[in-house]
Parts: structure tokens; sequence; C-alpha cells
């Protein structure tokens, strides 16, 4: 019985697993320096494992001492912004570069330290355990970073319409519920005109745009308050602030759109057709849907619920290489939009869908709330599910939808045809009925349609 466990403990220790990347290193990454861990024997003093500060200089000791170990590829965790930097200057220095997501490395066994964290980080990729998480070129990179930054600075802007609600509210001034909008035509004539000391409901209410809903009478009403100092001095500055943001926002659409520019040009010369959707309030002031036609070679604001700003939002997410994904499941379930599949002892324990922070999955999700009154087909499938599922699940499964239909255009060049929401209904009653006809088959029984 011993030579049998010698035996079996032999080919086991003969089966162990061999490192498929020699050279290869782990960094742990942190705010004000960053641990990394090298293989045994290629540190001439015998350090395995060093520190190094976060200063530029640090980073250059760091990448000249990767080189003396002869190390070739690096893994790093994905760590706040902190990673950026130093990526981008391995990666400039001829490295191989992979950035991981911190949730496929947390598991370190033992007690948690720095110094563990990147020995761990480096055994796991020296056997080649760990994936490098999706990174687009560099020229996406860019344009990702100004749509980013814009994102922020409509968001301060939301932030100080807020204050101007909250200082209006407290003078007991009801315009923000006369009129759709205080950032729009009628909302800022009317705001203006107060700073600039105008008082009468009735001279205010003039300012009224053609277009808004409500007469100028109820406008008037709404004017009638009381305008203390201390609430019309919050409203002056929340004013100011928000044309602060306005100018910021101009400067940074005039980037994006000198920066589109530089994208090679896939559409052929082939001309735009034009398009019935309206661009909504905070949209850039170029015409951002022919740069990105331009861009990608497809006209992705043909599909419904997407419009140019969305489009160009997902684009700088995702690029427009569309190989990264082998199909357009692949690239579904990496946006974290596809149902999840927890499943013990043959038994579905959840199809509930991971929790995901990506950014174009988010704006994908935005989109399908759009499509609730859409004559087409993907609106009848937003209000089919909704009617199953819920409203949550639903638009996940739209936005499901709408990411492969994206996958597709950009994968083969192809232009999105459109679908009515009676070519869905009749292909899903067909289905419907093809289903129960097998399940009745299957029984004995045979399906007879009623006169």
């Amino acid at each position: 019985m011993s030579r049998r466990i010698e035996q079996s403990t032999a080919k086991k220790v003969k089966r162990q697993l061999k490192p498929t990347n020699p050279h290869a290193a782990g960094i742990d990454i942190g705010a004000t320096s960053h641990f990394v861990a090298v293989p045994q024997g290629t540190d001439p003093q015998g350090k395995e494992v060093r520190e190094f500060e976060a200063f530029t200089c640090g980073l250059h000791e760091l990448a000249a001492w990767l080189k003396v170990c002869k190390v070739t590829s690096v893994a790093m965790e994905s760590t706040g912004v902190y990673w950026i930097p130093l990526y981008e200057l391995l990666e400039a220095k001829g490295f191989e570069v992979k950035l991981v997501d911190a949730s496929r490395v947390r598991n370190v066994p033992g007690r948690k330290s720095d110094v563990l964290d990147c020995q761990w980080i480096q055994q796991l990729h020296a056997y080649g355990l760990l994936s490098a998480a999706f990174r687009p070129e560099e020229q996406i990179c860019v344009m990702r970073a100004y749509l980013r930054q814009r994102g922020l600075l409509v968001e301060s802007m939301a932030q100080h319409i807020q204050h101007m609600q909250k200082a209006l509210t407290q003078m007991n001034l009801k315009l923000q519920h006369v009129v759709s909008d205080l950032s729009g035509v009628t909302g800022q004539k009317i705001i203006r005109a107060m700073l600039a000391g105008e008082r009468d409901p009735k001279k205010l209410s003039e300012l009224r745009d053609e277009r808004c809903k409500n007469s100028k009478e109820t406008i008037a009403k709404a004017l009638e308050g009381t305008y203390r100092p201390e609430h019309l001095f919050a409203l002056r500055q929340a004013m100011e602030l928000y044309d602060v943001y306005q100018r910021k926002l101009a400067e940074c659409d005039q980037q994006i759109e000198a920066h589109l520019e530089s994208f090679t040009d896939k559409s052929a010369g082939a001309e735009l057709p034009r398009s019935a959707k309206r661009p909504r309030g905070n949209a850039p002031e170029f015409d951002l849907r022919s740069a990105l036609y331009r861009m990608t070679g497809v006209d992705l604001t043909a599909i419904n619920g997407l419009d140019a700003y969305t489009a160009a939002k997902v684009i700088s997410e995702i690029g427009t290489d569309m190989s990264r994904w082998p199909t357009a499941r692949h690239f579904a379930s990496w946006l974290g939009l596809c149902p999840g599949s927890r499943i013990s002892g043959g038994k579905r324990l959840s199809s509930k869908t991971k929790p995901c922070a990506n950014k174009a999955a988010t704006a994908l999700r935005m989109a399908a709330q759009t499509l609730y009154r859409s004559k087409s087909a993907l609106g009848a499938l937003l209000r089919c599910m909704k009617s199953k599922l819920g409203p949550a699940p639903a638009i996940t499964a739209t936005a499901h939808k709408l990411s492969r239909i994206i996958y597709a255009m950009l994968k083969t060049g192809k232009p999105f045809t459109e679908e009515d929401d009676n070519e869905y209904t009749r292909r899903r009653t067909q289905r419907t009925i093809r289903n129960l006809s097998r399940t009745a088959k299957t029984l004995g029984y045979q399906l007879v349609p009623v006169l």
C-alpha cells in the first residue's frame, strides 16, 4: 500500500505546472509607491521584491530594474487611476503589460500585504493564469478621455441647475414646474431677467417661448414670490457657475472635433443620409454624426434609440475593432448584458446579470429606456420583455440586443435595416405557435387553430 502511495505521489510531482512565462513580473499598484516582484534568481542582489516611489523618477528606476532582471512581461492590478502613468511608461519601454481586473487576483493565500500581493500576481502571471483587461488603441483612449471629461462637465452643469431650482423654491417661485427645463430658452430668459432686476410677473411671462406648453397667465402665477436678497445671491452664483461650465463644455467640444479629424476615413466617400432625430439639449454643437460615420464607415444613429452622442460614448469605450471578441455573444458578455449562469447540481440557481461598471453598457441601457413608445422592433421587444420580466430586466435585454446590432454593423460594415413593431410581433407569434405545436406533438396532441 505504501509503495502505491509513493508511486501516485511521484506521478503528481511529475504533473506539476510549469511556468509558461518565466520572465514575468507582478506589480501591486499604490498611490505613493509600487511593489514589484520578479522571478527567483533574476535580481543580481538577490532581491525578489522591491518598492519604488510613485514619482516619475521612481517609475524610471522601476523600468530599469525590470530590464536588469530580464523581465519581458508585466502584470499589474487596475487600482483606480494610479496604474495609468506606469502602464504608459512600461508600454513605451517595450514591455508587454497586462492590466488585470482586481477581482481576478484578490484571493491572496495567507495574510494580505503589499509584498504578498505583488508576489501572488507574479506567480499567477508566470503560470499564464491571468488574462489582460480590455484597453482600446491609443487613439480611442484619447477620445474616451475627452468624452469622459465632457460627461463630468455635463454633470456639474446639472448640479448648478439643481441649485437654481433650490433658490427659486426658497423664494416660492414655481418656474421649474411650468417650464420643462430651466436650461431651456424660456427658463434662461426669465432667470436672467430676474437677476437683472425685473420683478413684474407679467413682464417676465412675456419672455415665454412660443413652443412652451403653459400659457403666459400660468407662468405669471408661478413667478409671484418673495425675492429675498440671500436667495437671489445664491441664484446668481449658480447661474454664473453654469455659464462657466457652458464655456468649458464648448472648449471640450472643440477638442473632440479636432481629435475626430485625425481618424482614418472609412466612409469611402459615401454620403450620409439625413436623419430625423433631433439632437438633445447637451449634444455637441458640431456635426458629430458625420464624424462618427467617417470614423466607423457605418451610421450607428440609424439604430432606434441611439443618437450621435450616445454612439460616440459607446465607440469611445469599445473602439472600432471587433476582432477582439470572437462573436457577438462574447461582446455582450464583456459588456455585462448577458444573463447569469449560476448552475450547481444541474440546477440553475440564478440568471441575474452580473454587476458590471462598464460605461458602454450604461450608455446602451440609457438608449434602451427611450424605446418605450418606439414603433420599431426594438420598441416592441422592450414592451414585450417588460410585460414578461419587469422594467429593469427588459431594459437590460434591449440593451443586449443593441449591443449585438452594433457588433454586427462594426464587424461587417453593413448598414442597419430597420424593422417595425408589426413585423416583430408577427415573427414572435409564429415562433410561439411553432413551440406550442412541438410541445403538443410530444404529448400526443395536435394544435388546431380556432376558426
